[in-house]
C-alpha cells in the first residue's frame, strides 16, 4: 500500500500543484488543485481495484450517455477523478438518468462477462472479488460466473447452510427458463445500488463507483430497486419509454437481484444470506 497522502498523490498523478486537501474517509479526499478545482482522491484497496474501477468509467463515459466522473489520473494505489457537486433528489433527473440508462445499456459489450477495455478480468464489486469471464449464454454465464461462485463461498464460511444452498442451485438450474426472452450483452454499472447514485447541482444524476461488465441490463434496475434509490418510478419511465423492459421483467427482478444479495452475503453475514433465500424463493414462485 502507498505511503503517500491523497496530495502528494494528486500532484504526482496530474502534474498539478495542490493547495489544500480534506480527508473524507480513510480511503478517500477532496484535494484542492492550483487552480482552486477540486478533485476526488481515493486510495484503493486489493490489487486491481483501481485498475478496474477506472476502467469502467472510461467505458462508461465512452458511450456518451449516463454522466460519470472524468477520470485524471491513475496507478496501482490511487485514483484522481473529476469532484460532482451534490445537489438534491430531482424527479426530472430521474427521468433523464432512466433514459441515459437505456442508451448505456443499448451500447452494448462483446460478451457477457466481457470487462471493459483495458480492465482486469480479476476485478471487484464493492470490497468482492469479482470475476470477468466471457460467455454467450446469459443464463448459464449467470449461474456460473455470479451466483455460484459467491453461494459456495457463503457455504464454505459456514454462513450459508448446505441444504438453503440447494434452494438457490434450483434456480440455477432452472435460469434457462426463469430468464425471460434472450437479451444481447448489455454495457452495465455493475454496482447500481443508491450510494451510487449523485444527484449533482447541475441538475444531472451522475453515476461513481462501477464494476462494470457486459451483463443484463435487468441487473442494474433490479439493483436500483434492491436498496430504494429516489424517484425510482421516475428512473422506470424513462428507461421504458427510450427502450421497453421484456414482459414479465418485475417477476424476474428477485432473479437479477439474487447476485447482489450474495454478494452482500460473504461481505456482512447472515442477515444477506436470509434475504438471498427469500429472493431466491421468489424467483423459482414467480
Amino acid at each position: 500500500m502507498s505511503s503517500e497522502n491523497p496530495g502528494a498523490a494528486a500532484e504526482r498523478l496530474t502534474g498539478r500543484p495542490v493547495r489544500g486537501e480534506r480527508p473524507l474517509s480513510a480511503a478517500l479526499a477532496e484535494v484542492t488543485l492550483d487552480d482552486g478545482q477540486v478533485v476526488m482522491v481515493k486510495r484503493g484497496g486489493e490489487p486491481g481495484a483501481v485498475r478496474a474501477e477506472a476502467a469502467g468509467l472510461r467505458w462508461l463515459g465512452d458511450a456518451g450517455t449516463v454522466r460519470v466522473p472524468a477520470v485524471y489520473g491513475q496507478d496501482a494505489h490511487w485514483l484522481v477523478t473529476e469532484r460532482v457537486p451534490q445537489g438534491r433528489p430531482d424527479l426530472q433527473a430521474a427521468v433523464r438518468l432512466g433514459g441515459d440508462l437505456a442508451a448505456l445499456h443499448s451500447a452494448g459489450a462483446a460478451a457477457f462477462g466481457a470487462a471493459p477495455p483495458d480492465g482486469p478480468s480479476e476485478a471487484y464489486i464493492g470490497l468482492a472479488p469479482m470475476r470477468n469471464a466471457p460467455g454467450a449464454d446469459w443464463p448459464r454465464w449467470y449461474a456460473e460466473h455470479r451466483v455460484l461462485p459467491y453461494l459456495r463461498r457463503a457455504v464454505d464460511e459456514g454462513i450459508m447452510r448446505t441444504n438453503e444452498a440447494a434452494v438457490v442451485e434450483r434456480v440455477c438450474e432452472r435460469l434457462p427458463e426463469l430468464a425471460g426472452p434472450a437479451e444481447p450483452p448489455a454495457r452495465l454499472h455493475g454496482d447500481l445500488w443508491n450510494g451510487n447514485v449523485l444527484w449533482g447541482a447541475d441538475g444531472d444524476a451522475w453515476l461513481i463507483d462501477p464494476a462494470a461488465h457486459g451483463g443484463h441490463r435487468e441487473t442494474d434496475l433490479a439493483m436500483l430497486r434492491l436498496f430504494g434509490c429516489p424517484h425510482l418510478d421516475g428512473i422506470l419511465e424513462g428507461y421504458q419509454d427510450s427502450a421497453p423492459l421484456a414482459d414479465g421483467w418485475a417477476d424476474r427482478v428477485p432473479l437479477h437481484q439474487l447476485f447482489p444479495l450474495l454478494v452482500h452475503t460473504v461481505l456482512f453475514g447472515r442477515g444477506y444470506a436470509e434475504q438471498s433465500l427469500a429472493a431466491a424463493r421468489a424467483a423459482l414462485t414467480d
